[in-house]
Formats: structure tokens, C-alpha cells, sequence
């Protein structure tokens, strides 16, 4: 079923005219060429909410005269069929007075957009596109690449930036009055942040989210240079902040619609100038006002360091924080640029989140140069035995578009997949010094295994009991992190509750299935999956419930709980493991005996 558009009585009764303004964030393909959709999506789109807070903004205002209704409909084909038929179907009734904004695209979801976007073209229907693909692309190239050219071909429109300062008006101005331009550049002149229009979805929305997540970002930017990253190039390395007033805003907005569980999207909360004053104010209004709220953040792996970060972290309700550890290898980090990263600050920084009762994630890359099948499984074990680590995802090392290092391959001349829809850091896109493409591809599946292996699995919950947090939360998300690679073949924020497949919503260029084919094949695959997934759930809590009786439980402990000490540097192998690796641990033995 797609979504369906239903006049607001309240602009038939003022008699206004309305336009229609879709806003789509796109999904990309799966292996087999169908939309990757959910019934419940993992993550929200932070892009979706923001250019609805704005969009709602510009309606409030009146932008497009007193008489003009800006009807505002939001799609995550995430979780929500697009169809362009019936958008074309709608627009048209609507005397062709709308625009489709296909917002957030991200390099993988770019083919994806274009597929959307050609039939509503080809019907007349005005589109504009923005996200970090175009505008990476342009921040970053001498030239527009092919796909974005044969997109402007078919009269697509690019937003190149952020929507804030009123930048957004111009663009339903221009739609309104039938004239697009080619391209709104606003990379040059990022806009500031404070007291801007609030990022917000309508609850409806947000029901279609496991757990009724939704997101906000709290701030833009960041002054780190790491090479694979394409924030830097289109956010900018000046940060932008919103307020605390703001924050307390967008909190009260979603509370009175029944949304308590929030995905603070920053790439990196801990750089935040305003991150205590923002901190303090969640904390007085669960504290003060008995205010429930939860929250996962983006932090590195020197947040610890900041005198009360991880304190005051947990008392304004965050439960779960991301850390970019990426690699335990130091030749890899400064290979990436990315030197803020210690590895002698792992345990520490890890610790101070068990002992606040957080559970941890970490990201981490696979395929920098000097990686290979056997140094890879070696060094997840190391993670392993060394590291109290919740959560462990894994991505491939890939030249997004936009950042630096695809700049760099691209004007060597180095071979890069030209299908943008691999572009999803879980599929190899360009050669390795060391490793084949079919060895980097087992090595990347061998890491998950590797990871969630069940003896490992005994390890975590073991440890979850011991720093008092919650067991079965802890069995439920190993057992998504490892069944949405083991069962669904995809990475688990891309993951989801029961997949849906339409038939005709196959990637161009692949054929359509027959009905007699289709639909009894789908049907069992999802017996199967859902069969194999409950007795996997059942195994899971099971050894969760086993581990919670044990009257031991609170007492265990291992290497990775122990408190860090100089010593580790000598005894640890994460310190063994080459050259660079004795360095830092030798460097982290001198600052440790100078103070």
C-alpha cells in the first residue's frame, strides 16, 4: 500500500489553495534489485524531520501568500511504499500546483531517487533533490558526475547545503510559479542553527520505527579530517549548535505527541560547545519535572576526557552511545587522518560508560591497507578478550562520494564500481593492496561471525549483569546486530521488523517476476526467516534468563572489566600487535608517568 494524500479540512473550509509538497526521503536496492523496506524501519531520517519542521515552518508563515495551503506529506520508503503514480495522480488533480523533494540521498540511494524521480518527470511533475550525494559531489569534484548530469537531463532539480534562513522559501516560491532552477547552490554559506525552524515529525510517522524512534540533530559540522568522511565537506568544519531552549523545544513537541525514545544524530556530540548547558536542561526537566526521555548520541573516543561528559550524558537520559572507535591498528587511524583516536584510551573511555550504566556500540572499518582475512579476526579477538564492548558493527572501508578519499581515487584514475548503490559501506567498491575483492568480501562476513559467535554472545551478557545493565535489552540487540547480516544480508541499521518485497518495485533493467513465482517465494521466505528467528529469540533470552539466576552473576569479572592501569600497556596484546602499536602504548606510558 502506498501513501495516501487526504485533503486538511481546515483548507477546504478557509477556501484555500493548497500545494502539495512530498517530501521523500528514498530507500535503495537489495541484492536482488527490490526496495529495501520494512514494516518497522531501525533509524529515522534526520533529514526527513528537518525539512518537515521547515516545510511546516514556511506553511505557519504563510510563504506562499495568505490564500496557499502548504500540504506537507512525508515518506520514508523505509517503512512506506512511494508511489509515483499516485503522486502524479494527486499533483495532476491538484491542477499540477506541487513539488516532490527527494531529501537526505545518500551516494547508495541516488539510483534509487533517479527511478523515482523519472516518471514523475516524465508527467511534468516538478522535483528537487538534495543530500550529501550532490552536494559531497560539488564540494568535492572539477566536474558534475554522469549520473547527476542525466538526472539534470530528465529536469531534476539539486539543493546543494541546508535548507535553514529561509532557503527553503525560494524553492517553493520558484515550484509554485513553475520555475525551478537548475540548481541551488548554498555550500558556500552554511546557515546557523540557533532558534531554526524545529526538527519534527508527526507521530504517524514516527509509529513506523522500531521502538518509536525518532531524531534531532543537536549540531552541524566537524573539525576532525578524517579522509573517509563526507560530513566535513558538506556540514563544514565550523560546527553549528542549537540551543538549549531549542532542545527543550523539540523535547516538549514530541513528548505531547507520545514520542519518549530519540536518536541524537550528531556525528559527534561530545564537540558540541553547548553540549552541558543542553545536558543540564534535560536533566532538570527528568529530574525536576519528572520528564521521561531517552536518548542515543555519536560521541569519539576522547569524550571521557571532558571533565562531566559521560556523568551528566547518562543523567539526561542517554542509554546507548555510538563510539567511532574504527580500528585498534594506529598505522590505520593516522592512514584515515584519524588521530584523535587513542587506542591506549579505549578501556578507559569504555569503562566510564559501563560504570554510568550505558551501553556502548562502536564502529569499525574494514579493508585499510594494511588489513588482511587473518589480521582482521585477529584483532576482533584482541576486541574480544581486551575491550568491555556492547555492541560491535562493522563497515566496509569505501570512497564515499564526497569525501576526500573518493576525490583521491577518482583523480588517479583508480577503479571504482560504478553502481552508486553499492555505496552502502557493505560492499566492496575498489581494490585492496592486500586482499582480493572475494577475500575482502568473506573477510567482512567472517567478522560478524567472528563477533556474535555464541561464545562471545556468553561473554557480553555475563558482563551487562556484572555493570547492572539490562540483560534481555542486551540479548535482543545481539541478536539484531548478528541475525539482520545472518538472516536478512543486510547491515543492521539498515535492518528491520518483517521485510516487504512489491513486486513491481524492482530495480529498471531487471525483470519482473511473474505473480505465480513471486509471491509464493517471498511467503516462505519469511516462514523461514521468522522461524529461523524465533527460535534464535528464544535461545538468546533463554541464556539471558540462565545468566540472570546465576547468584555469581553481579560478581563476574574479566580482563576487559578490570580497571585500566600503566600495566596494560605491557601485558595487553592490543599493544603487540606491530610497531605503531608499541609506540602508542609506549607514548601513553610516558604522559602516564610524567603526571
Amino acid at each position: 500500500m502506498g501513501f495516501f494524500w487526504r485533503a486538511p479540512a481546515t483548507a477546504r473550509a478557509q477556501g484555500r489553495r493548497r500545494f502539495l509538497l512530498y517530501l521523500v526521503k528514498p530507500s535503495h536496492y537489495d541484492e536482488d534489485g527490490y526496495v529495501i523496506q520494512w514494516l518497522r524501519s531501525a533509524i529515522p531520517s534526520n533529514s526527513l524531520a528537518v525539512l518537515y519542521g521547515l516545510a511546516d515552518d514556511c506553511n505557519r508563515r504563510r510563504a506562499l501568500g495568505e490564500d496557499v495551503e502548504i500540504e506537507i506529506v512525508p515518506i520514508d520508503e523505509t517503512n512506506s511504499r512511494v508511489c509515483p503514480a499516485e503522486i502524479i495522480k494527486h499533483i495532476k488533480a491538484n491542477g499540477g500546483f506541487g513539488l516532490v523533494g527527494l531529501v537526505g540521498v545518500q551516494s547508495n540511494q541516488f539510483p534509487r531517487s533517479i527511478d523515482i524521480a523519472r516518471p514523475l518527470r516524465a508527467a511534468g511533475v516538478q522535483v528537487c533533490l538534495g543530500g550529501f550525494h550532490v552536494s559531497g559531489c560539488m564540494a568535492t569534484l572539477p566536474d558534475m558526475p554522469a549520473e547527476m548530469k542525466e538526472a539534470q537531463r530528465l529536469g531534476v532539480s539539486f539543493f546543494l547545503g541546508e535548507a535553514e534562513g529561509g532557503r527553503l522559501d525560494q524553492v517553493l516560491k520558484d515550484a509554485a510559479a513553475g520555475a525551478l532552477k537548475p540548481i541551488y547552490n548554498h555550500l558556500d554559506d552554511l546557515p546557523g542553527i540557533e532558534g531554526a525552524p524545529l526538527p519534527l515529525l508527526p507521530a504517524e510517522r514516527i509509529g513506523r520505527t522500531v521502538g518509536g524512534l525518532s531524531s534531532l540533530d543537536v549540531g552541524r559540522g566537524c573539525p576532525f579530517q578524517c579522509s573517509f568522511c563526507t560530513i566535513i565537506n558538506v556540514q563544514g568544519r565550523k560546527s553549528r549548535y542549537r540551543t538549549a531552549d531549542d532542545v527543550e523545544a523539540i523535547m516538549r513537541a514530541n513528548l505531547a505527541q507520545g514520542v519518549q525514545y530519540f536518536f541524537i544524530t550528531d556525528d559527534n556530540l561530545a564537540r558540541n560547545r553547548n553540549w552541558e548547558a543542553i545536558f543540564d536542561r534535560l536533566i532538570h526537566l527528568r529530574e525536576a519535572e519528572g520528564l521521561r526521555f531517552k536518548f542515543i548520541i555519536q560521541v569519539d573516543t576522547l569524550c571521557h576526557k571532558i571533565p562531566n561528559f559521560v556523568e551528566k550524558a547518562a543523567r539526561a537520559g542517554v542509554k546507548r552511545v555510538f563510539i567511532g572507535l574504527e580500528n585498534i591498528n594506529p598505522e590505520s587511524l593516522v592512514g584515515a587522518r584519524k588521530k584523535q583516536n587513542r587506542i591506549a584510551d579505549y578501556r578507559e573511555m569504555l569503562l566510564a560508560w559501563k560504570k554510568v550504566r550505558v551501553l556502548t556500540y562502536a564502529g569499525y572499518i574494514l579493508g585499510f591497507p594494511t588489513d588482511t582475512p587473518e589480521t582482521i579476526v585477529r584483532d576482533i579477538k584482541i576486541i574480544q578478550r581486551e575491550l568491555p564492548l556492547d555492541i560491535l558493527e562493522f563497515f566496509c572501508l569505501t570512497p564515499l562520494p564526497g569525501s576526500e578519499d573518493h576525490k583521491r581515487l577518482l583523480l588517479s584514475g583508480v577503479a571504482m564500481d560504478p553502481d552508486l548503490n553499492k555505496y552502502d559501506l557493505l560492499h566492496v567498491t575498489t581494490g585492496h593492496a592486500k586482499m582480493s575483492k572475494a577475500e575482502w568480501e568473506a573477510a567482512y562476513r567472517l567478522a560478524w561471525e567472528t563477533y556474535y559467535a555464541p561464545e562471545h554472545v556468553e561473554t557480553i551478557l555475563p558482563r551487562a549483569v556484572a555493570t547492572r545493565l539490562n540483560a534481555d535489552s542486551m540479548a535482543l540487540l545481539l541478536l539484531w546486530f548478528s541475525a539482520s547480516m545472518a538472516l536478512e544480508k543486510v547491515h543492521p541499521l539498515e535492518s528491520g521488523i518483517v521485510r516487504r518485497k512489491h513486486r513491481r518495485d524492482r530495480r529498471p533493467g531487471l525483470p519482473l517476476e511473474s505473480p505465480l513465482l513471486f509471491y509464493p517465494k517471498y511467503v516462505a521466505e519469511l516462514l523461514a526467516k521468522h522461524a529461523e528467528m524465533a527460535r534464535l529469540l528464544w535461545r538468546s533470552l533463554s541464556l539471558a534468563r540462565r545468566i540472570k539466576r546465576d547468584p555469581q552473576a553481579r560478581r563476574y569479572t574479566d580482563v576487559a572489566l578490570a580497571p585500566p592501569t600503566v600495566g596494560d600497556l605491557d601485558a595487553f596484546e592490543m599493544f603487540k600487535i606491530n610497531d605503531s602499536a608499541r609506540a602508542a602504548a609506549s607514548k601513553a606510558k610516558r604522559l602516564a608517568e610524567a603526571r
